[in-house]
């Protein structure tokens, strides 16, 4: 059983990593460690470790605007906003050709709470945005970004579209979770298996880090975020 896991893990990174490859061009681990501005050393320390480190992902999404998520499990869309930077669109086996997608008109809640009397969010309706259809899902809640928290992943004002079906935590990822008096919050969760806890942090340096059980979390969390539309 642990072999295999492992052998799972190799091949997820190894995937991630061929991602990079094919959307950037580049075809060896020196040009990629350039790009980046690390180490090759670094490219081989992160392979051992079955993890793309979370400053990769931030330096191509300010290059390429490749998506994080893309990168890390192949989860459309490739890029958050439009495609630059020289990087290469990879499609895969399947997609639809030639045929006009559909366009779904969706409500967008807000991320505060309307009172503090301990209910908890609730999904509440301030506009709505049309979402292509490559990007809709049954179990698609989508809210405004209010804070600055996120960036400069997610920007302020930003569309954010969460996957209330993806609920299991994966240390490193970003979920939207149901804070008591703040509201909805959208953190990056880092698993801190000593202390039975996670950690909630923001991408944006000027915010410090918050923590909370880990049954806690299990139990606030809305789902985990799956795109982001926002200017460039």
């Amino acid at each position: 059983m642990t072999e295999a896991i492992l052998q799972e893990n190799t091949n997820r990174f190894d995937d991630a990593f061929d991602r990079i490859k094919k959307s950037t061009g580049m075809r060896t681990q020196v040009e990629i460690a350039k790009m980046l501005d690390i180490r090759q050393s670094s490219i081989s320390d992160a392979k051992r470790r079955q993890s793309i480190p979370d400053s990769w992902l931030i330096k191509l999404y300010q290059i390429y605007n490749l998506n994080p998520n893309w990168i890390i499990d192949g989860e459309d869309p490739q890029f958050l906003g439009e495609q630059r930077g020289g990087a290469l669109q990879v499609r895969e086996a399947g997609d639809a050709y030639g045929r006009k997608p559909k366009h779904y008109q969706m409500p967008v809640s807000a991320m505060s709470v309307e009172d503090h009397n301990g209910d908890g969010w609730k999904e509440t309706s301030i506009e709505t945005v049309t979402v292509p259809e490559q990007f809709h899902r049954p179990s698609l809640l989508i809210v405004r970004m209010d804070e600055n928290d996120m960036e400069p992943l997610i920007a302020r004002g930003a569309y954010v579209g969460i996957d209330k079906d993806r609920r299991t935590i994966r240390s490193g990822a970003i979920y939207a979770l149901d804070m008591p008096v703040e509201g909805l919050v959208i953190k990056r969760l880092l698993h801190d298996a000593e202390n039975a806890r996670f950690i909630l942090r923001s991408d944006n340096s000027a915010y410090t880090d918050q923590t909370i059980a880990a049954e806690t979390a299990v139990e606030r969390v809305v789902g985990r975020v799956a795109w982001v539309f926002q200017e460039i």
